[in-house]
């Protein structure tokens, strides 16, 4: 179990990679503990994925309290499955793609990266939860943070990954279909609309 000086290093390496510093991979852990411990990241961004949650779900309409929860609760299963899912796809084409050597890495700096994204996303959800009638305003942030987010995990795959541009935008771009295909998938599945998400 991480302590809270190793999750500041680890949040503080994972800001480096996504400022595009390769040596920001000196401050994570890639040992075996390290690479399963990287997925308490998801606990660290938990608080500002509830906010967006809570936001979606007083959306929806359904005042009942029972409805909310049950839409939280999809809404969190979805969550996490597009965090881990996308990241066992790219196990299985790791080795194929020539990025076996590098795979244990990008997952602990994506895992940290991700929470700091979320984060990041933070005053979108606050925008719907607080003032959800400002739609136009909240969707044009989004769209901006959103930009920032797509910009900041491609320099954080690149540094990660130091194979060259052309493997980190493949990577990249592999691991944004993916996560936006389950996104839709598991909306549809669990009863949400494909707006549902983040």
């Amino acid at each position: 179990m991480p302590t809270s000086v190793d999750i500041q290093r680890y949040m503080t390496g994972a800001w480096q990679l996504m400022m595009g510093k390769p040596d920001g991979m000196r401050l994570l852990d890639v040992s075996a503990d390290g690479f399963w411990n990287s997925f308490l990241a998801i606990a660290i961004a938990l608080p500002a994925l509830i906010v967006g949650w809570v936001a979606i779900a007083n959306g929806t309409g359904d005042a009942e309290i029972g409805g909310r929860l049950s839409i939280l609760l999809r809404l969190a299963a979805i969550d996490l499955l597009a965090w881990v899912l996308p990241l066992v796809a790219l196990a299985f084409i790791a080795r194929p793609v020539g990025m076996a050597d590098r795979f244990v890495h990008y997952v602990v700096a994506s895992n940290w990266a991700s929470a700091l994204i979320v984060w990041l996303m933070l005053p979108v959800a606050l925008l719907n939860l607080l003032l959800p009638e400002q739609t136009e305003v909240a969707d044009a942030v989004s769209l901006v943070v959103f930009l920032l987010a797509m910009v900041l995990t491609w320099r954080m795959t690149n540094a990660v990954l130091g194979k060259g541009p052309a493997l980190a935008t493949a990577i990249f771009v592999f691991v944004l279909v993916v996560s936006m295909a389950l996104l839709v998938g598991l909306q549809s599945l669990f009863g949400l609309m494909p707006s549902g998400s983040r």
